[in-house]
């Protein structure tokens, strides 16, 4: 898009801010209300795309009815120049995901300072009942003075219409930072946000992620699989009791971590207010809460049923990149693959109870040999 470009007799393009595979994001002044704001523009190739033009418009309307401290807010929407666009808030400074390359880890108060604002900010969108479903550090924006803006509700789900059993074989998310019931095909919850919240934790204190892979898919059977390494081994001075609560966090099962954004956000502002213990020596793993309860959300959201983490073949599973639109496909394995090592014991076990069969007969025979 061409900068001085006038979008709806309105919005002067002065800027390209930056680009992702679905959208651009421009600086541009707003003629009427003599204000510098952000606008997000829709690829002219995707902006004739039916699926994703719904996607955008979306976002705009989640983000729309979100005002908070913490959340970018969102001023108009609307077509021009054969493109759909997004006039949102200019916010000033970097992402997140920024400033981890170019810092590495955080201080523990920095961290705990910038996720609990962010908690706040997907809090709030809990209480009114949405789900973002795409945590990650590009879509948490740090000002200069250090203020968070969460961004980016462009496939947050209302929680009115997540069904306990849903079972979805597409994916939109980032496999890097989704979390296990999302990787399963399952429908997402406010605890969804808590686990993406906890994987952008552990990256801000030791500098990796929990889960490394080289494909969507292996990621998602790590994510619904295996469990997180210690964060104290890649960082000795983060204290036991936060190692525990991030583990916690990054429970698989939704039921076993703080259920949301508001729950995660007070246990991290009451660990701030104690005084921080010495490091010990080793790296314990636990999954335990620390001493103290943390206040309820001030809207609780009942609890529901669901199914295990299992109950979508991943085999099956297609992961949608939301910012490129990429769609993944996981290909499905036509033959279960040879378990060597339980036909190679059960063959063991056989020579050996067969190995036993002449021993047997020849007592059988010398005690009923006739005189």
């Amino acid at each position: 898009m061409q900068e001085n470009l006038i979008l709806n007799n309105r919005y002067r393009v002065e800027e390209k801010l930056g680009a992702g595979g679905m959208a651009e994001v421009y600086r541009a002044h707003d003629q009427t209300l003599e204000r510098t704001v952000a606008i997000k523009v829709l690829r002219k190739d995707y902006s004739q795309n039916a699926n994703f033009r719904t996607r955008f418009h979306q976002e705009a309307k989640a983000a729309a009815n979100l005002s908070h401290p913490n959340i970018v807010t969102v001023h108009d929407f609307g077509f021009s120049a054969d493109q759909l666009f997004i006039v949102m808030e200019n916010v000033p400074g970097k992402d997140l995901k920024t400033l981890m390359k170019e810092r590495g880890k955080f201080p523990i108060n920095e961290a705990i300072d910038l996720i609990s604002q962010a908690c706040a900010g997907l809090g709030y969108a809990h209480r009114a009942g949405l789900v973002h479903c795409d945590v990650k550090p590009q879509n948490i924006l740090v000002t200069p003075d250090h203020r968070v803006k969460v961004a980016d509700f462009g496939i947050a789900r209302a929680l009115a219409t997540i069904s306990p059993e849903e079972q979805s074989e597409v994916v939109w998310g980032s496999p890097q930072y989704f979390s296990p019931e999302q990787a399963a095909g399952l429908g997402p919850s406010p605890a969804s946000d808590v686990y993406s919240l906890g994987v952008i934790f552990y990256e801000m204190l030791t500098g990796r992620l929990p889960f490394i892979a080289s494909s969507p898919q292996e990621l998602a059977r790590l994510h619904r699989e295996a469990l997180p390494p210690s964060p104290r081994r890649f960082n000795p001075g983060i204290p036991v009791q936060l190692e525990q609560i991030i583990l916690k966090v990054l429970s698989k099962e939704p039921s076993a971590r703080y259920r949301t954004a508001d729950q995660f956000g007070q246990v991290l502002q009451h660990f701030e207010r104690r005084p921080l213990p010495r490091p010990v020596p080793s790296p314990a793993l636990q999954t335990t809460v620390p001493p103290g309860s943390p206040m309820p959300a001030r809207q609780p959201i009942p609890s529901q049923p669901r199914p295990p983490v299992s109950a979508v073949d991943p085999n099956t599973i297609k992961f949608v990149d939301p910012d490129s639109g990429v769609v993944i496909i996981s290909p499905r394995k036509n033959d279960q693959e040879f378990d060597w090592v339980t036909w190679s014991l059960a063959a063991l076990a056989f020579l050996a109870v067969g190995g036993l069969i002449p021993f047997w007969l020849w007592v059988y025979y010398a005690l009923n040999k006739p005189f």
